[in-house]
């Protein structure tokens, strides 16, 4: 058998509020208010290509594990809703550590935007990437076939209501613009801890917008305590 090694390039990047993976939602769609843009390079700014696409509510993104400077696959992993300590195949899991390092998301697509020096731009919710992720293509999500109500999720099923109670103090609050509030609040519910870590006495942060936001876990609540500008 003929060995088939194919170069593929980004066709866009994506911008978000989140400029590192840490605090990250775990899957794409557990943060509908995460909104994000997703720019094209020059060469694929053509609006023809556009065309019908305005007529779909979901999109399915394929992009590449930037942020993860691992070179070498894995053939098992940690899960971290498995508590980080318990080993899966990779191919049963979404990790980052595969052979390709690829990622497949399905997000909102709200609208799609003509700018008049970066052509068309599209805006979507619900993205689980780190700012600046390439995106490697885009297809119609296809609820007639792609969703399948009687699918079963295996060990993933089992943890995906895992979320925590958000404790944000108004006065920390009030340091994030108004309409990025929902969203914050939305990640900080997804556990954005390492999952092999729970010690009530540690101070977590991550950093969203220009604000490094630090807090506290404890029997199952978030406690926001400080909010630092960057």
């Amino acid at each position: 058998m003929l060995e088939d090694k194919r170069l593929i390039e980004p066709i866009a990047h994506i911008e978000t509020d989140l400029p590192t993976k840490f605090g990250l939602p775990r899957q794409s769609g557990l943060v509908p208010g995460l909104a994000a843009r997703i720019v094209f390079e020059p060469k694929y700014r053509d609006p023809v290509a556009f065309r019908g696409l305005e007529g779909f509510s979901h999109i399915w993104l394929i992009w590449g594990f930037s942020h993860n400077s691992r070179d070498a696959w894995a053939a098992t992993v940690k899960p971290p809703r498995l508590g980080g300590n318990r080993r899966m195949g990779v191919f049963a899991t979404r990790s980052p550590y595969r052979p390709n390092a690829l990622g497949l998301s399905c997000v909102a697509l709200e609208r799609l935007e003509r700018d008049e020096k970066l052509g068309p731009v599209l805006i979507v919710s619900g993205a689980d990437m780190a700012d600046g992720t390439p995106i490697y293509d885009i297809k119609p999500y296809l609820a007639y076939t792609d969703s399948r109500p009687d699918a079963s999720g295996g060990f993933a099923q089992e943890h995906m209501d895992h979320a925590l109670a958000v404790d944000f103090p108004p006065a920390l609050l009030e340091r994030i613009p108004p309409a990025k509030r929902e969203a914050l609040i939305g990640l900080l519910a997804q556990d954005p801890r390492p999952a092999y870590i729970d010690d009530p006495g540690r101070r977590y942060g991550f950093n969203y917008l220009s604000f490094d936001v630090r807090f506290t876990v404890q029997d199952g609540t978030l406690t926001v305590v400080e909010v630092v500008e960057i």
